[in-house]
């Protein structure tokens, strides 16, 4: 008799799951005074959490990333957990998206046009 490793869906056939699901989640709207373990605690009753990471600067604060054994469990916590209460503040979790993120940084940094850079002074 042959074991499969992949999660089946009870259906037969194995899951698949949409691009942008993976085990990394990207929480918003925390309370700021909320902990690491708070955070292990509530996202760990989903599925085995590998790694919690709190925002502590101030431009990052009330935010956190949440990384999971497994991304089925992962896929369970965003569904469960988004608009979650937690200490009257309602969570944002979302699927880590790391190329909207490189996009998004280099949209911020200056235009990359040869006659702006051309006058700008190399240091």
């Amino acid at each position: 008799m042959a074991s499969s490793s992949k999660r089946s869906s009870g259906g037969g056939g194995a899951r698949i799951l949409p691009p942008e699901v993976n085990r990394i989640l990207y929480v918003r709207n925390l309370p700021f005074k909320i902990s690491a373990a708070e955070l292990y605690d509530i996202f760990g009753a989903h599925g085995a959490v590998r790694q919690v990471r709190l925002g502590v600067a101030p431009a990052t604060r009330g935010t956190a990333y949440v990384v999971y054994e497994d991304i089925y469990d992962a896929k369970a916590a965003v569904e469960r957990l988004s608009g979650f209460n937690v200490a009257g503040r309602y969570l944002i979790v979302l699927y880590h998206q790391p190329r909207k993120m490189q996009i998004k940084a280099s949209q911020q940094v200056a235009p990359t046009d040869d006659a702006a850079s051309a006058s700008t002074p190399l240091l």
